[in-house]
């Protein structure tokens, strides 16, 4: 299984790309760091730039797309959604999975691309907590849970609120993906 990483090319939270990277690869399935612009992204831990990783598909309006891959994971940081959720290939990219039925996985403040992608209505899910309004706004219902799973058709969403959930995230993620 090829599994896509979408990230903005600076601010990814390290631990939510690195933890679920890691995931993917431990079940035997292929991870592909997705960005915006070619290079590499600029990770960081909270507020301090941390590792640096490299791309391997760049966005535009010819490839990739969602066909290309089985399932979607959205880590979080603060900055890195929000310069996704303004990336027109970015949001069709990430509306594209829940239009093909393939599972999603998305944590701390990576819902803002769902909000963005107009993905949420009638689904419960988690996030950091200063997102819960934009989750309600977009039709969604907000829960403060460690992880929750979301089997509403067409797309399974996974959802988890922070870097200390990331255990369950990643287990959640890893049974998703594979069932």
């Amino acid at each position: 299984m090829r599994i896509a990483f979408l990230v903005a090319p600076e601010g990814v939270e390290e631990i939510e790309l690195t933890e679920p990277w890691k995931a993917v690869l431990d079940a035997g399935w292929e991870p592909r760091l997705v960005s915006t612009e070619p290079g590499t992204v600029q990770a960081y831990d909270h507020l301090d730039k941390a590792g640096t990783h490299p791309v391997d598909d760049v966005l535009d309006s010819s490839a990739p797309s969602a066909g290309d891959f089985d399932a979607l994971v959205l880590p979080g940081g603060v900055a890195n959604p929000d310069a996704l959720r303004v990336n027109e290939d970015a949001v069709a990219f990430t509306r594209g999975f829940f239009e093909a039925g393939k599972p999603v996985a998305a944590i701390c403040h990576a819902p803002w691309t769902l909000v963005e992608a107009d993905v949420l209505r009638g689904r419960t899910l988690t996030s950091w907590p200063s997102v819960a309004t934009d989750i309600r706004n977009a039709g969604g219902t907000w829960v403060d849970e460690e992880v929750r799973v979301c089997r509403q058709a067409p797309a399974t969403l996974v959802t988890s609120r922070k870097p200390d959930d990331l255990e369950a995230f990643c287990k959640a993620l890893v049974d998703v993906f594979g069932g």
